[in-house]
């Protein structure tokens, strides 16, 4: 019970050392600039008056957050199959590999709000080129995870399935793909969050008149920053249940199913 104690007590810490330095930054401002900086408690009400259904921008708060959540799908999806198919591509075959290995680094290199002049060049105002950013931005960490993981597995699996006769294709899927999910997960986390943030980016500049980020700007020009801090609020929240809710029990079960890894590695 006490240990059970302690572990909570340890997970929540960090929350409320943010608060309490929002608290503080709160007071500072308006004590220093005469500005008003929404704190802590009058977000949550915000917050709270959003989810009971007042409108933000023209729409109600799901109507944001279904907006978002749609383009950042359909966006992350996209980054997921190409950088699997990519990835598992190059591990596959070396040619490819030695013509197209710098790519995603190379991409890995560009911030994803650099993008989008070329997006709104190619796509114009408007969903696909935010769903272009968020593609381009989550394939880079996608794609090297998952050359990275099947390069690092422990040759020791490789030489016990080729003394036993596997051939190239089932030494690929049953033994290089398995061994590797850890790492290939760890880049689907990253490029989760990536394409989150870049979502968030492109709906303040490329939205179509819904979405968290374009509410976040629409309330900087009304001067509403409770509800821009409230719309903050909302991003992490979402963020946390994909990456700390879903995407982690998907790992956990993916792993304890197909991993090939010894279980106290």
């Amino acid at each position: 019970m006490c240990r059970s104690f302690v572990s909570i007590f340890y997970k929540l810490l960090p929350v409320f050392l943010v608060l309490i330095l929002w608290e503080i930054t709160a007071v500072s401002v308006h004590q220093f600039r005469g500005v008003e900086f929404p704190d802590p408690f009058q977000t949550l009400q915000k917050v709270f008056q959003l989810l009971m259904g007042r409108e933000l921008s023209g729409h109600n708060l799901y109507e944001h957050i279904s907006s978002s959540l749609k383009r950042w799908l359909i966006g992350f999806g996209i980054a997921v199959g190409c950088g699997l198919s990519f990835g598992m591509l190059a591990s596959w075959s070396r040619w490819f590999e030695k013509i197209t290995a710098g790519i995603p680094q190379f991409l890995l290199l560009i911030p994803g709000l650099a993008w989008i002049p070329v997006a709104i060049l190619i796509f114009g105002i408007g969903e696909a080129a935010t769903v272009a950013m968020i593609s381009i931005s989550a394939f880079a960490p996608i794609a090297i995870s998952v050359i990275s993981g099947i390069k690092g597995v422990d040759i020791n699996y490789i030489r016990a399935a080729e003394m036993m006769g596997t051939g190239r294709a089932e030494l690929f899927f049953k033994v290089l793909l398995p061994a590797s999910l850890p790492s290939m997960l760890s880049g689907l986390r990253i490029g989760l969050g990536t394409g989150w943030r870049v979502l968030v980016a492109a709906e303040m500049v490329v939205g179509t008149g819904t979405g968290l980020g374009y509410s976040i700007i629409q309330s900087r020009w009304t001067l509403d920053y409770s509800s821009s801090f409230a719309c903050i609020v909302i991003i992490v929240a979402v963020g946390l249940f994909f990456e700390k809710v879903l995407l982690r029990a998907l790992e956990k079960r993916t792993v304890d199913l197909w991993s090939v890894a010894p279980e106290n590695s």
